[in-house]
Parts: structure tokens; sequence; C-alpha cells
């Protein structure tokens, strides 16, 4: 299992949180993800590597910006 912290901008509230979740939970081989707006942090664990550009445009596609890694 890998687990990453991505640090995402733009989340403020819960809906954000569950907008990030759903988007990067259905990447493949995504088991978990918890993401914090008050700390615009996203944990995102997996079942082996993960693909930062993969993370990077399910961020997007729920509308916010993936900073990079934290």
């Amino acid at each position: 299992m890998d687990t990453i912290t991505y640090k995402v901008t733009g989340m403020t509230c819960g809906h954000c949180e569950g907008a990030v979740t759903s988007e990067v939970s259905a990447l493949p081989g995504v088991t978990g993800v918890r993401a914090e707006a008050a700390t615009g942090l996203v944990v995102v664990t997996a079942e082996g590597p993960l693909d930062d550009t993969a993370v990077r445009d399910a961020v997007d596609e729920a509308g916010y910006e993936l900073v990079g890694r934290a």
C-alpha cells in the first residue's frame, strides 16, 4: 500500500472535500481518500504507485488545483 499526501488549493467546505474525494476515489487502485478543507491536504491510499498526473486531473475535474505533494 502506498499513502501519499497532496496539497490542494480552493477547498473551503465539506462539499469541496466530497467533490475531491469522489473524483480521486474513482482512480484505478485507489483504496482510500481523506480530503481536509481546513488544511488543504488530501491523503490518498492506493494498492500501488500513484500517477501524480492522474491525481492532478481528478482534482482538476472536481474544480480545484493540485499544488503538489505535501
